[in-house]
């Protein structure tokens, strides 16, 4: 299917841009004129806000603020409408502590008429970064631009009147609140464009409308990927099946559940891909997503990512600031990392021997052991030179010198075993007799004493770690990957980022070299909307684009960062919240027939088919079950209801499982007010609040389903708490729908419905996926503020859940004779004793103690092998766990004497 049809049709599907009504009804509502905050009035309100939804950066700065009664779609309204805006953060100033500073934090933006005009590219030099802040010094043209926005306007003023009828247009600047972040410009005319341009068929774009066509990756490709990984960052089962895919297959979906590391495994590749020489986009939908990838990143070793866009981290990795590394310096770090990896092998392989010898010693003790007598000399033989003789005697004819190698080894293989021939009984004993010397040389050595070999396997992980990042961070930063081109194209880049107006931006970067801008920095994070404002619009520049939230972004705005990308990964949650679209399907229909395309009906339907239902049709799902965000209590209810029981705690301990960390506040209200509040649930949720504030909370969310009420709940807490208070207790408030993504230590859900509400709020309420939203926000606790009684389905589901304290995890049951004989020995002396206990997608064979005394004793080599094995011993360490061994052999297979060391360590 030709991409640039698929453009085309998704370019007539997008929806006419208009201005968003929040702009119309909020400035004025919540705004501070005039370019200083220093004593003006609102400048405190505007702070609290911005520090209650610090996540959602909804504050704007507007200049040319139409004002007055207009005509709009027929009728006349009261507008106040800027003409450009920007994203901006107050930041508390350090002198006076009622002065915030005006801090830009993203690009500005137009009214959609003026896009790309004279007056816009007037607007943007006015408005340079240079005098950002400020009001417009000569307004006199102004009225032409906003007459060219279509609003008739009279006059222009210094002075806002916010009762006054009047068409005017405002020469100065206000800082007001508005809904989230919408793009300016006609994202039709934009898919228009990309469908002109070259290179579409090799695109992640091509892939995800036309997966049954793609050509089948070559033998070396599949082979890269399954080349072993080494990563900075440490990855369960689940996470390197992601890592491995992303490596060839087009399109890739990674799926998960609240907490179960999705944003971990994106990073992850994102780092292997730049470890393997490509270029990675990370394209998020919203600024605080994209943070939160930055921040992961930070945390880790490895390349510095170049921030653009609509963030607070904008700026910090361009390329004027970044250290250039030198070719030795570099070298240097590969080495270090070869080094590593080279000594966390050995250090591997040495405990799976050990392991594998333990695994031996078992079998052994039940063998036929006079099946040996068969081969007399092998009891005591080398058994690699016998394999290796083995080996080289099969086969037959041949060149002369193969045949005389082949007798040789028959020779060989006669003076070791007794016998010249390879056979299937041969090969049985050498297994037989390798298990005989593990046996022996165990009880030799009193087990295979594996302590050691952990704290090794420990550090060698740490190291390996570091210097791998090191060795990323080296290779993308070294100065064979600068040149006086990349210097260019990045000079270029930060000038067209700076450009006020997006026509006069595009221009520059039409010119920007993209192969060394990639190849001088490889790593890039930002959001779709800035992608596509900020970065060069070239097919396939990046190797791999990665999206996040996918399940909350629309086709339309997701193709173009597809179009700048080979391959793509896409992550989501199909039980989370969707984007909200209104798309019409008589104009759906009409579209798929002016272009042909009635058969990608299904896919192209732009209303219903989020980015994320897209993939899922055009590559491999690899789901993230193993969940490290909460408490079990926590994510118990969801892990039941909404993924069938698939999600796995790796929080599961003793010391939280009986944790009850969900409480229920019952409050009296029969209905909510005119307005959608009930008030009863606003005064409870705020004492609440003012309750965990006194206790030194911090990391505090409020949060409910219902806009009205979520800002009832917002007024409340900024009468009640200063700013001070809310910046440093960290609390936050908003919808549900504002949330997603985020995360909080406690939170308080105001369900926001009464007994006696229509019907259509309580169905909202009990949406599936915005209630799983809402009830997998806290890390720590959650409390539910609630005017409902004894409310049916979902929610009384939940509540019911919640009301009943989560009892101890018994285990699964001991496998295996040893581990029920050292279980019987551990609980004859009165110790607490779990059999089975899981972990995420992991047993421990015992557990011994309660609460934080609680331990994991590991009596027998995991049935999987060495390696996972070792995997499993990671994964417990990484979650907190101490870990025991008590192997048979180490005590010549007598539970009591296992016990009592066991007994110790509880004890000790």
């Amino acid at each position: 299917m030709d991409p640039a049809r698929i453009l085309t049709a998704l370019a007539d599907l997008a929806p006419v841009n208009k201005v968003a009504a929040t702009d119309v009804d909020e400035v004025g509502k919540k705004a501070a004129w005039g370019g200083s905050l220093t004593t003006v009035p609102g400048a405190a309100e505007l702070a609290a806000h911005d520090e209650l939804h610090r996540d959602e950066r909804l504050l704007r700065q507007g200049w040319g603020i139409v004002t007055g009664v207009h005509r709009v779609d027929g009728k006349r309204r009261r507008l106040a409408v800027p003409l450009v805006t920007r994203p901006v953060r107050l930041e508390v100033a350090q002198t006076e502590p009622f002065d915030h500073k005006i801090v830009p934090a993203g690009d500005l933006a137009f009214h959609p008429k003026l896009v790309g005009t004279e007056h816009a590219h007037r607007l943007a030099a006015v408005l340079a970064p240079e005098r950002a802040g400020g009001d417009l010094a000569d307004p006199a043209w102004l009225l032409a631009a906003a007459t060219a926005a279509g609003y008739a306007v009279n006059a222009v003023t210094h002075r806002p009147d916010p009762e006054g009828a009047q068409p005017v247009v405002l020469a100065r600047s206000v800082v007001y609140v508005s809904g989230p972040r919408t793009e300016s410009g006609p994202i039709g005319q934009r898919l228009h464009d990309w469908a002109g341009r070259p290179g579409l068929d090799a695109t992640a774009l091509a892939a995800m409308y036309d997966a049954a066509d793609r050509a089948a990756e070559p033998a070396a490709a599949l082979d890269d990927a399954d080349a072993e990984i080494r990563s900075p960052l440490p990855l369960g089962a689940e996470q390197a099946a992601a890592v491995r895919s992303a490596r060839t297959a087009p399109v890739t979906v990674v799926a998960g559940a609240p907490g179960c590391g999705k944003s971990h495994t994106l990073a992850a590749i994102a780092l292997d891909a730049v470890a393997r020489g490509q270029s990675v986009l990370i394209a998020t939908q919203s600024v605080y997503a994209a943070d939160v990838l930055a921040r992961l990143l930070d945390r880790h070793p490895g390349p510095e990512p170049m921030m653009f866009g609509d963030t607070e981290r904008r700026g910090g990795g361009t390329v004027a600031t970044r250290a250039t590394v030198s070719k030795k310096d570099a070298e240097l770090a590969r080495r270090g990392a070869a080094d590593a990896v080279d000594l966390l092998q050995r250090v591997e392989r040495a405990a799976a021997t050990r392991l594998d010898m333990e695994r031996r010693r078992l079998r052994a003790l039940d063998a036929p052991v006079f099946l040996l007598d068969d081969f007399p000399g092998l009891r005591d033989a080398d058994l690699d030179a016998v394999e290796a003789a083995a080996a080289a005697s099969r086969g037959s004819g041949g060149w002369p010198w193969t045949r005389w190698r082949r007798r040789n080894a028959k020779r060989e293989l006669l003076r070791r075993t007794g016998t010249a021939a390879d056979s299937a009984a041969l090969q049985r004993c050498i297994g037989l007799a390798r298990d005989l010397q593990a046996m022996t040389r165990l009880a030799a050595e009193g087990g295979p004493r594996l302590a050691p070999l952990w704290r090794s396997l420990e550090q060698a992980d740490r190291d390996a770690a570091q210097a791998i990042g090191a060795a990323l961070r080296a290779e993308a930063a070294s100065a064979e990957r600068r040149s006086g081109k990349a210097d260019r194209a990045l000079a270029e880049l930060r000038t067209a980022q700076y450009r006020g107006d997006q026509a006069q931006r595009r221009a520059v970067l039409e010119h920007v070299d993209t192969t060394a801008l990639m190849r001088a920095v490889p790593l890039w994070i930002g959001t779709i909307a800035d992608a596509e404002s900020v970065l060069p619009a070239r097919a396939g520049v990046f190797d791999l684009v990665i999206v996040d939230e996918a399940s909350h972004v629309n086709q339309l705005r997701a193709a173009p960062v597809l179009a700048r990308a080979r391959r793509a990964v896409v992550a989501g949650d199909p039980r989370q919240l969707k984007f909200v679209s209104f798309a019409s399907d008589e104009k759906l229909s009409q579209v798929l027939e002016r272009h042909g395309l009635q058969a990608l009906g299904a896919r192209l339907d732009t209303g219903r088919v989020s980015l994320y239902d897209l993939a899922c049709g055009a590559g491999p799902v690899v789901e993230l079950t193993e969940h490290h965000r909460s408490v079990p209590h926590l994510i118990g209810f969801s892990a039941a209801k909404f993924y069938g029981g698939r999600v796995r705690p790796v929080t599961a301990h003793p010391r939280v499982q009986q944790t009850d960390a969900i409480t229920v506040h019952r409050v009296a209200a029969t209905a909510a007010d005119e307005q959608g509040v009930v008030a009863a649930e606003v005064d409870a949720a705020v004492a609440l609040l003012a309750g965990l504030v006194a206790d030194g909370g911090r990391g505090l969310a409020v949060l409910s389903p219902f806009r009205a009420q979520a800002e009832a709940i917002e007024a409340a807490v900024m009468h009640r708490f200063d700013l001070d208070t809310i910046r440093a207790q960290r609390i936050r408030t908003g919808t549900v729908h504002a949330f997603q993504g985020s995360e909080s230590e406690t939170v308080i859900a105001a369900l926001g419905v009464a007994p006696g509400d229509p019907a259509g709020r309580k169905r909202f309420l009990a949406g599936a996926n915005l209630f799983n939203v809402m009830v997998t926000r806290a890390r720590e606790h959650l409390h539910v503020v609630t005017a409902l009684d004894a409310p049916g389905g979902l929610v009384g589901e939940f509540l019911d859940y919640a009301d009943r304290a989560p009892g101890a995890l018994p285990g699964d049951g001991a496998e295996g004779e040893w581990c029920v004989k050292l279980a019987g020995a551990l609980s004859g002396a009165d110790a607490t004793v779990r059999h089975g206990y899981p972990v995420g997608h992991w047993k421990i064979d015992l557990v011994v103690g309660e609460g934080d005394a609680a331990f994991g004793v590991v009596c027998a080599v995991h049935p999987d092998g060495p390696r996972a094995h070792l995997e499993r011993h990671r994964a417990l360490r990484r979650a907190g766990w101490r870990l025991v061994d008590a192997f048979p052999s180490t005590y010549t297979d007598d539970a009591a004497r296992a016990a009592v060391d066991v007994l110790a360590e509880l004890r000790g």
